[in-house]
């Protein structure tokens, strides 16, 4: 993937579009999920959302609003990035 692709536009609930460069994409349990980071923003805070998937084979990208779930990805994205450094 190219570091254009690696680049989606997201609206937030107030309407304003922000960039953000898709950094990974993993499973956990039967579920995928993205891990994205803004682009243009000072603070490097990650976003972790789950990916969803229509009938159609289109992608969404979801919140994860149960706090179990949520912990299990983020210690599943911890694992990723401490493989890597």
């Amino acid at each position: 993937m190219s570091e254009e692709e690696n680049i989606i536009k997201l609206i937030d609930e107030d309407g304003k579009e922000q960039d953000f460069e898709v950094i990974a994409t993993f499973d956990v349990e039967d579920d995928e999920y993205a891990a994205l980071l803004p682009l243009g923003e000072e603070e490097e805070e990650v976003y972790l959302l789950k990916i969803e998937y229509d009938e159609n084979g289109d992608a969404t990208l979801r919140n994860i609003e149960d706090e179990e779930e949520f912990s299990d990805v983020a210690a599943a994205y911890e694992a990723i990035v401490d493989e890597i450094i």
